[in-house]
């Protein structure tokens, strides 16, 4: 078993194909197969099940895919002390990023310092719903993720807070009120943004016996500022997640009373952190945010 072994079987896995692993990876489809083929004849188990448009895990590859990622998590760390003896020339990162919060306001003013710091790192972004970083961490998929906090599953580190505002569209009744209460966003159709603080959100009408009235769910948040800027919902998000510039269609209401929000940086477990990950926490700790 070698690592170049893992790592073939765990982006098959990844892709569902071998052809489009064969395309990441720079090498021929049956050099691939061949890679899957002697790892399952030395392990004695089927790893994947193969289908004519694609292939899917079998119980014990998923298992195991588990246990491949790890040992490639931890193989990178060693790789990365190695470099990091040598000045930290060279290695890889893999970031998870949700919503515009982090990938729009957080993450470009860190990777241009991180780059700068340490251009040898080959840094890459995955994003995605809140809910999908949290996985990726879980499948070691991503050395580090940014998430709502608090998040106990993991070791964290706070970087900025905000707090949850209404958006409702600037000819509402309501756009007239300095503040909203949640019970005031219940009377009218609601759209739940699910990128972001969905749960958050969530939990907030939960935690206060209220059930807003939701017609509509988007996977983005232009999508939602759209929808309320025609009239058809209201809505909560974080306020660092909107737009710089206002769109004058919505109107943005603090809500009584106000609800905080944490975005921070989470590792599965800091001690086994590579050299660039703790590098990249760090620098993002050191940064003042706008």
């Amino acid at each position: 078993m070698t690592l170049t072994q893992l790592e073939i079987f765990s982006l098959v896995a990844e892709l569902r194909g071998f052809t489009s692993a064969a395309k990441r990876l720079g090498i021929t489809q049956s050099a691939v197969s061949h890679a899957i083929k002697s790892l399952e004849q030395e392990l004695g188990v089927e790893l994947l099940r193969r289908h004519q448009a694609h292939v899917e895990l079998s119980d014990i590859g998923q298992q195991l895919l588990l246990r491949a990622r790890a040992m490639l998590g931890l193989a990178n760390t060693l790789q990365q002390e190695a470099a990091d003896a040598r000045g930290m020339k060279r290695g890889t990162l893999r970031i998870g990023s949700f919503g515009p919060t982090s990938s729009m306001k957080l993450l470009p003013m860190i990777l241009q310092h991180y780059r700068a710091a340490h251009p040898g790192i080959e840094v890459h972004i995955d994003e995605g719903p809140d809910r999908q970083v949290i996985q990726w961490l879980e499948e070691r998929r991503i050395d580090i993720g940014f998430v709502v906090l608090p998040e106990e599953r993991f070791d964290t580190f706070a970087l900025v807070e905000d707090q949850m505002v209404a958006l409702v569209p600037a000819t509402h009744p309501l756009a007239a009120r300095s503040s909203l209460t949640l019970g005031e966003l219940c009377n009218d159709p609601f759209i739940l943004t699910q990128a972001g603080s969905s749960e958050l959100v969530s939990r907030m009408f939960t935690a206060a016996r209220l059930t807003p009235d939701i017609r509509y769910r988007s996977s983005q948040l232009l999508s939602t500022l759209e929808t309320v800027s025609r009239g058809e919902a209201l809505t909560v998000v974080a306020e660092l997640s909107l737009p710089s510039a206002a769109d004058g269609r919505y109107v943005k209401k603090a809500l009584s009373p106000q609800v905080k929000r944490q975005v921070g940086l989470a590792v599965l477990d800091q001690r086994q952190a590579s050299p660039a990950t703790l590098a990249f926490i760090k620098l993002a700790m050191s940064l003042d945010y706008p």
